[in-house]
């Protein structure tokens, strides 16, 4: 086998070719087989290179919101980073307990400051992953048809 790294890079290669293609396949044109093996990486080069599809950003922009493959999987993104949010809003909770308890009933004050700088940034992040929830939410918007 080869270095893991061309593999990876020569997977890449593929997958980005197959998916232009499948844009050229809704135009109108065929789709091209998918074989079960894996082309040499100068042919993809050279393919990639050949390809008919456009090759500027604005010209694919308008393909975009129509791939409901994209949409479902940033759905699935935006859920798990909703979990990630859910999470973290307990931690919240437990870490605002636990500091409580240290501070007032066992008054273990040095343990009180390094459990607030845990708050902290746990608080932070849920500051941040919100603010990312509000942000993906729009992109969903945007990926969904018009319809």
């Amino acid at each position: 086998m080869g270095d893991p790294r061309n593999v990876a890079h020569a997977k890449k290669v593929v997958q980005e070719k197959h998916h232009k293609h499948k844009d050229v396949a809704k135009d109108g044109a065929t789709a091209p087989q998918r074989s079960g093996k894996a082309q040499p990486a100068k042919q993809k080069q050279a393919v990639t290179e050949e390809s008919p599809a456009p090759k500027t950003a604005e010209a694919a922009k308008p393909a975009q919101p129509a791939d409901p493959t994209q949409l479902e999987k940033s759905l699935a993104v935006l859920s798990k980073l909703k979990e990630l949010e859910f999470h973290s809003r307990a931690n919240i909770e437990k870490l605002a307990e636990l500091s409580l308890t240290i501070e007032e009933e066992l008054k273990q004050r040095t343990f009180a400051e390094a459990i607030g700088a845990v708050y902290s940034a746990q608080d932070a992040f849920q500051s941040k992953i919100l603010k990312l929830i509000e942000d993906y939410e729009a992109e969903c918007d945007r990926l969904k048809p018009a319809g």
